[in-house]
């Protein structure tokens, strides 16, 4: 008796059990639409990825094509300042 008791407890645990591991098709529709959308959301991070790294990299070319151009811009209003001290220098010793 002790052990068909045993026996019945163990067959209702392993039914109960494959009950609940037997997905219904409802279930199995929502497993399978929630991996498509994880797989569309990978999809779209990795797409802002590449346009953020994109963007990253214009935004550095900008920044040294603004560097240079201070630079240039520095270089020719140092020149400027030469030439306007210079011509000073020449209508002083002049007069």
């Amino acid at each position: 008796m002790k052990v068909l008791k045993h026996a019945l407890t163990a067959l209702v645990t392993v039914v109960a059990l494959g009950a609940c591991t037997t997905l219904s098709e409802q279930d199995r529709a929502a497993l399978n639409a929630a991996s498509q959308n994880a797989e569309q959301a990978k999809s779209m991070a990795q797409q802002a990825l590449d346009t953020a790294r994109a963007a990253q990299a214009s935004s550095n070319s900008a920044a040294q094509s603004a560097d240079h151009a201070a630079a240039d811009a520095k270089a020719a209003n140092e020149k400027a300042d030469r030439m306007f001290q210079r011509s000073l220098r020449k209508t002083s010793s002049t007069q």
